[in-house]
């Protein structure tokens, strides 16, 4: 398994152990916290699909070049 889906397991049983706590009447977590953790993670997620999704490093530079090179942009 890759680092990002262990990442992403963990994620999701911490969010199910909340919920459970949450329906047994347990606050574990405010939701001031969960909704600034919410829009810090979204945040980040949207800068780095920009940053994937564009040309903006050197190796996205010359991949860009070598699909003008092979008319495959337009």
């Amino acid at each position: 398994m890759d680092k990002a889906s262990v990442t992403r397991f963990a994620l999701l049983i911490v969010a199910v152990i909340n919920s459970v706590l949450n329906m047994l009447g347990y606050q574990t977590i405010s939701e001031d916290l969960v909704n600034d953790v919410i829009a810090v993670g979204s945040g980040l997620y949207i800068l780095y699909a920009g940053w994937k999704n564009n040309y903006l490093s050197k190796k996205g530079q010359k991949q860009k070049e070598v699909l003008q090179a092979n008319n495959l942009t337009k």
